[in-house]
This record gives C-alpha cells, sequence and structure tokens, in this order.
C-alpha cells in the first residue's frame, strides 16, 4: 500500500514574526528540502491530484509527495513561490480569508504575520499553485457552535471561489483542531478533503477528513527530513509532537463537553425565570 508524505509549511522567512517563528523554515533551509526531494526521485503533486492518485482516480508517479502551506502569508509569494517555480512543483496554499493583507470590510480575526494580498494569490494560481480554505477568521473550530462553525467554513470557500473564479474543494484546519462534529461540517459545506497535522503519512482508506501531514520547521534537519518523507521510523520520528496533540486533543474535547453543559444549565435557568413571570 502506497503511504505517501504531505509535507505541512507556514512561514518561509529569515525574519518570522515571534508568533510564526516555531513553524517557520528559512529559504535557505526551504530549498535545501526541495533539492532533496529532487535528488531523491520525489515528485510534488497538489493535494487534489495527491488524493485522486492514492485512491486511484487519477495518475500517481512512483515517489508522490505534497507540498502544503498553511495560513497565507506574503513570504510564500517572496520566497517560496520562487523557489517552487524554478523546481517546477506545484503546491497547495491553505488560506485565511478574513487575514488576506486587503481583505477589507472581510478583514477578521489576528493575523499571525505580514498576509498575501488578492493580486499575490491571484499571481500564485496563475503559477499552478492550488488553493484551499483555511477558515474564515482562524479561529480553534471545534470551539465552536454550530452556526458560527457553518459561517466560517462557507464564507472562506465563497471568498476563495469568488476571488479566484474556480472550485475550492481542500481545506486545513486552524491549529490542526477538528473533530466529528467540525468534519460532518466541512463535507457539508462541500469540501472533498481536509487536512490535520497527526505527523504520518497518508495512505489509501485514511479518513478524507483528517489526511494527516509532517510537520516541517527549520530544525527538520536533512536527516530528519529525509526519514521524514521515505516514511522512515515513522511516527515515531515524530512521538513528542504525536503525543502532545493527542492529549491536549483530550482536554480540548473535554472543554467544548463542559461548555455545552455550562450554556444547557444557563439556558434552563432563563426558560425558568422567564416561565416564573
Amino acid at each position: 500500500m502506497t503511504r505517501v508524505p504531505i509535507l505541512m509549511y507556514h512561514a518561509v522567512s529569515e525574519r518570522p514574526t515571534e508568533e510564526t517563528r516555531p513553524l517557520a523554515v528559512s529559504p535557505a533551509r526551504f530549498a535545501e528540502q526541495l533539492e532533496l526531494l529532487r535528488e531523491h526521485g520525489f515528485t510534488p503533486m497538489t493535494l487534489s491530484d495527491l488524493v485522486a492518485g492514492v485512491n486511484r482516480a487519477g495518475p500517481l508517479p512512483e515517489r508522490p509527495v505534497a507540498i502544503t502551506f498553511d495560513d497565507g502569508y506574503d513570504d510564500f509569494h517572496t520566497e517560496a513561490l520562487p523557489l517552487l517555480t524554478r523546481y517546477g512543483y506545484p503546491a497547495t496554499v491553505f488560506v485565511t480569508t478574513g487575514w488576506i493583507r486587503d481583505a477589507g470590510a472581510e478583514a477578521a480575526g489576528r493575523r499571525l504575520g505580514p498576509t498575501l494580498s488578492w493580486s499575490q494569490i491571484a499571481e500564485a494560481v496563475s503559477c499552478g499553485i492550488e488553493i484551499g480554505g483555511h477558515s474564515h477568521s482562524h479561529p480553534q473550530l471545534d470551539q465552536l457552535p454550530d452556526g458560527p462553525l457553518r459561517d466560517e467554513l462557507r464564507r472562506n470557500k465563497e471568498l476563495l471561489e469568488d476571488r479566484i473564479g474556480r472550485p475550492v474543494t481542500t481545506m486545513a484546519y486552524p491549529y490542526g483542531y477538528s473533530s466529528a462534529r467540525v468534519r460532518r461540517q466541512v463535507r457539508q459545506a462541500g469540501y472533498r478533503t481536509a487536512c490535520a497535522v497527526a505527523n504520518d503519512a497518508f495512505e489509501a482508506g485514511d479518513e478524507p477528513f483528517a489526511l494527516p501531514r509532517l510537520t516541517v520547521t527549520e530544525q527538520t534537519v536533512p536527516e530528519k527530513f529525509l526519514r521524514a518523507v521515505h516514511g522512515r521510523g515513522l511516527p515515531l520520528l515524530y512521538l513528542r509532537e504525536r503525543v502532545l496533540t493527542k492529549g491536549y486533543a483530550v482536554v480540548r474535547r473535554t472543554r467544548y463537553g463542559l461548555r455545552r453543559i455550562g450554556a444547557a444549565a444557563g439556558a434552563g435557568q432563563v426558560s425558568g425565570a422567564g416561565n416564573g413571570r
């Protein structure tokens, strides 16, 4: 069975912001990683093409890989895109529409760093880059009630499709967090696939709305990078990250459940007070 790496990047910068630094890579490190992919015979694909190939709905090269970017920072345009173009590699960028530099009245959330403009997104599309959704304001989706959750997903998708003029069928969860409830809403919003983190390789039969990805940062040195893309030692290679993610997921599910209980109790008290009038 084919196991395929889906790489997860964020900022590509020599001078990332304090908030983007933990997940940033320098342009030199990114170029080094692209060269390693070429030297080892990997063929980058957009996420949509990769998923279709793994599920036998499209062609798949011998060593496929997907390169993805979250949030939509403007260094994708200034640093990553020129390198991808030099190598002839496609990629998928998951964009937070409320963070877009010239979002105007649609601006929402708090940007963690300088972000892409609509014209830069259009240029990326013209260069073969796939655009995916990443919510509208970058909230923790699994902590939202159904109404705001639905709005985050659909507003993001509709804005992107309206501006780039093509379907947006893939998305990635902000912070990597989801739940069965969130995944149902993502499907209902019209997405076909969605990415989590998980730090493991993707293979046929995986949940299409929780595709695993491999975190890549400045600390992903060549030896670790090659082991990751070749699937050597996965998931032990990312054992610490996986333990932390799973542990925090339990905390988050408990927190959301307690909030729902609290909200229900509050509604009951209001209802009781009203009936007593």
